[in-house]
């Protein structure tokens, strides 16, 4: 018979073995999270000093899906999936139906819908130029750059650094981007783009992979890679001297690491887009894991870099492609095709770091401009700006305001009063001399 004594010693030694073991659970825990995959590791939240956003032109969860399969024979494999923070967008366009990338990448971008076609510009609207992202953080400071596989001037980059009525309209964009907006590294296939232009604007010019390895990232300011004659090429067919987009985006961020005030990038992996118009399943899966391998490269940089929010999304799905079978890691998974154009499908979006946990549930992809904006604005002053303030701030260009631009505000104006918007165009301009960003609640 178990005397109360032994029951009590029983209990304690039961007592002592239940507590170390749940010590020798915890230590485990906390030595995987330092050795794992960094990014299921929450990033520091709060304002953002760098902001890092990466598009997979055409990249719906079929993609992705089917991309981590290939890579390690499971789907939720790739380098962004273990993202803290996801959700989904709505991709539509300013009409409501089935956008183009011109139309969704502004949406991101400025945060207003327009028009199939339209880049930053005010279509449905009054036409004028709508403020990027882009833009607006390289006012502040910022340092700004733009990567992608197509050629440079294509829909995506244009949409965060140029203003015209129709994406075709690529001698427009080229001259946005060297006499306007002025990003510090422009990295693409080169057509539409004239080196002695890119020279005489300032930039220095590289042409393939050594070129831009070699690259002085201390004290180049303004660099253009002119990676080819037209898009880059598949990485399913090789891409000879040329850079893969992971390196592309490992050099950006050398590139604008050493700016004071931090940076902004746009990385697009374009070519996802084209291999799934054609309904081409290798190539789509290829282009999505070097995406893939690219956002592995910032969460890298960003890990030792605090201050930086890492968003990861598409600007719409094309072609429809759903898995049907996991073949195996090195296999091609077999799946389906619906179109060969784009859907209405709304795409994934994850989200790491400074600002990260705004990415949650079902989201607009105008959404994604108030995250940047939220996160990246010094003193994370920013909040969403009104449709009726946008039509104000775009009508200060206009030759009627010139006078308002110029009053100066004080005793005088107050006894002279004024209409709302008068008003409210006067916060925002003033606001738009100091850097910052004006928005309601």
């Amino acid at each position: 018979m178990e005397t109360g004594m032994n029951r009590r010693i029983r209990f304690r030694v039961n007592s002592l073995f239940i507590v170390a073991a749940c010590f020798l659970v915890i230590s485990s825990i906390s030595c995987s999270s330092k050795t794992g995959n960094r990014a299921g590791t929450p990033g520091p939240e709060g304002e953002a000093r760098n902001v890092i956003l990466f598009i997979g032109d055409g990249m719906g969860a079929g993609q992705i899906k089917a991309a981590g399969m290939y890579r390690a024979g499971a789907e939720g494999t790739l380098s962004f999936e273990a993202f803290p923070h996801r959700g989904y967008i709505s991709t539509r366009n300013a009409e409501g139906g089935v956008t183009d990338s011109a139309a969704a990448a502004t949406a991101m971008a400025t945060g207003t819908r327009v028009s199939n076609g339209v880049l930053g510009v005010a279509i449905p609207g009054n036409g004028m130029p709508l403020e990027t992202v882009l833009e607006l953080l390289g006012r502040q400071g910022k340092r700004t750059g733009l990567v992608t596989t197509t050629f440079i001037t294509h829909a995506t980059p244009a949409a965060f650094a140029s203003h015209v009525a129709s994406r075709d309209d690529y001698g427009s964009i080229a001259a946005a981007y060297l006499n306007n907006s002025r990003p510090n590294v422009l990295f693409g296939g080169g057509e539409h783009i004239r080196q002695a232009d890119v020279k005489e604007a300032g930039y220095t010019v590289v042409t393939d992979r050594d070129g831009m390895m070699r690259l002085n990232t201390v004290a180049e300011t303004h660099v253009f890679g002119i990676f080819g004659n037209g898009h880059m090429p598949f990485e399913y067919d090789g891409l000879d001297d040329l850079p893969h987009l992971s390196e592309m985006t490992q050099v950006a961020l050398r590139l604008l690491e050493n700016a004071p005030e931090g940076f902004f990038l746009m990385v697009e992996g374009g070519r996802i887009d084209h291999a799934c118009h054609a309904n081409d399943t290798i190539r789509a899966v290829l282009e999505t894991i070097e995406f893939s391998d690219a956002v592995a490269k910032a969460l890298d940089w960003a890990s030792s870099h605090p201050g930086t929010l890492i968003l990861v999304t598409a600007d719409h799905e094309t072609g429809g492609m759903k898995v049907v079978k996991n073949n195996g890691a090195g296999v091609i998974p077999t799946v389906s095709w619906s179109k060969s154009g784009h859907t209405a499908a709304n795409v994934p979006v994850y989200g790491w770091g400074a600002g990260a946990e705004r990415v949650s549930g079902i989201m607009e992809n105008t959404d994604i401009f108030q995250i940047m904006m939220k996160s990246g604005t010094r003193h994370g002053s920013s909040r969403r700006l009104k449709d009726q303030d946008r039509t104000i701030l775009d009508g200060s260009r206009r030759p009627e305001y010139a006078l308002l631009r110029e009053k100066k505000y004080g005793t005088q104006d107050a006894q002279a009063g004024g209409t709302d918007a008068e008003k409210r165009l006067r916060t925002i301009l003033d606001a738009g001399s100091k850097g910052q960003y004006v928005a309601d609640n």
